[in-house]
């Protein structure tokens, strides 16, 4: 059953109306259930596309992802570890947080590391097993 999203001209309400066929969308007319109008306007609705993580994860290394990174400028380089991370999907830890708070004020990736110095300690261990 196709779904349909209009705008209400008469008392501007959004309104989603669930038709049987598609031709029936085409055809037939949709009324508000708020005012009772048929003056309404379809709108486009919005899509959500799922996508594997290997899907994701192809995309990450795109060469057109890297397009207005500025590997000199931390801020820059910060936009794009935010992107990047919520590209992932998950929780990646205070200690990145951290780290793109501190690029994002515009601090070197040099002082970052001087003034962490336990930055990714143990972060071996736990890819060993």
């Amino acid at each position: 059953m196709p779904v349909y999203e209009y705008r209400c001209r008469q008392c501007g309400r959004r309104l989603s109306v669930w038709w049987r066929t598609f031709s029936d969308a085409e055809t037939g007319t949709a009324r508000c259930p708020h005012c009772g109008s048929e003056d309404v306007t379809r709108l486009v609705s919005r899509v959500r596309i799922v996508r594997s993580e290997d899907s994701r994860m192809e995309d990450l290394t795109d060469p057109a992802q890297f397009g207005d990174l500025d590997e000199n400028d931390p801020k820059s380089m910060a936009r794009w570890m935010r992107k990047m991370g919520d590209e992932m999907g998950e929780d990646l830890g205070p200690e990145f947080e951290e780290v793109v708070d501190r690029l994002e004020t515009g601090q070197s990736p040099e002082d970052i590391e001087d003034a962490l110095p336990d930055l990714g300690a143990g972060a071996e261990d736990s890819f060993m097993g």
